[in-house]
This record gives C-alpha cells, sequence and structure tokens, in this order.
C-alpha cells in the first residue's frame, strides 16, 4: 500500500480532485460488533444473537451496526493519509452519508478516498472528502458519504 504523505496546505492542495487511495481490507468480527454495541447501548438482536440472525434475519448473520463501520473512518483514513507537521485534526462535519448495504459478520471492508476540496480558513486547512467504505466482493459499498477534517498545521 502506498500511503499519501503530506506536510503542509500547498502539499495537500496538489491533491485536490484526485483520488486518494484505498486502506488495506480490515474484517468485522463478532467480537468487534460486540464491543461496539457495549460501548453504545445498542444492543438490538440483529448485531449480536446469531442464532436469531440465522433464522429471522434477512441477511441470514449478524450484521455490524452502521455506525461501527462509520467509526472505523480515522483507523482507514490513515492507512490511507499521513498528515505530517500537524498541531491537531478535528472532525468536522459528515455530509450526505448513505449506508447502502449492511455489513456482516466477518466482512473484509475497505476505504476509498477523494479530496473534493481544500480550502484555507485562516491558516487552517479545511478538507472535505469523498468516502466509500467498500465491502470485499460486493459490488454495492457499505455507505458512502462526504466527510470534513479540520487540519492546524505547525507554523
Amino acid at each position: 500500500m502506498n500511503q499519501l504523505l503530506i506536510g503542509n496546505f500547498e502539499d495537500f492542495q496538489k491533491h485536490e480532485g484526485a483520488e486518494l487511495g484505498v486502506s488495506e481490507y480490515h474484517t468485522i468480527t463478532q467480537e468487534q460488533i460486540a464491543k461496539f454495541a457495549e460501548a453504545t447501548l445498542d444492543y438490538q438482536w440483529i448485531h449480536l444473537d446469531a442464532e436469531r440472525a440465522k433464522t429471522e434475519s434477512p441477511f441470514g448473520s449478524t450484521i455490524a451496526h452502521g455506525y461501527l463501520t462509520v467509526s472505523l473512518l480515522p483507523y482507514l483514513w490513515g492507512q490511507i493519509v499521513t498528515i505530517q507537521n500537524l498541531k491537531m485534526q478535528v472532525n468536522y462535519e459528515i455530509e450526505n452519508l448513505r449506508f447502502n448495504q449492511a455489513v456482516m459478520v466477518n466482512n473484509q471492508v475497505r476505504l476509498k478516498a477523494k479530496l473534493l476540496s481544500l480550502k484555507n480558513l485562516r491558516g487552517i486547512a479545511k478538507a472535505q472528502i469523498e468516502v466509500t467504505l467498500e465491502i470485499m466482493d460486493s459490488p454495492k459499498p457499505a455507505y458512502t458519504g462526504v466527510i470534513t477534517f479540520l487540519y492546524h498545521f505547525n507554523k
């Protein structure tokens, strides 16, 4: 995997409008789903009860929480781009997030990212990134959307 290195606003700006890359695949395990359920207090059976999911779920198995897959954004994004010379990064916004396909237990997912725009807000870089969470061997992605990060570079 070729990770993109960004050292400052000008480095980042060179990639505006371009595909930035894809992360490695990450396997969603039942243990991860269970830990997420505990952390968020979302114990819906479709995520946790494998036997019931086999018989009652349209998916035939447990599925990951949609927000679990969204919570993987920083981890997967960090595999695509390394931002150097950074004082702070802030999650700012998610727009047009659409869940397209359930992520079943043991599915492998990866993030694809494209830099839509980069603006300089008085020394803070506002990056809007089109994201697609792909599911291995599935024609439909788990979700699509636009995330916005604010990057405070060191002087």
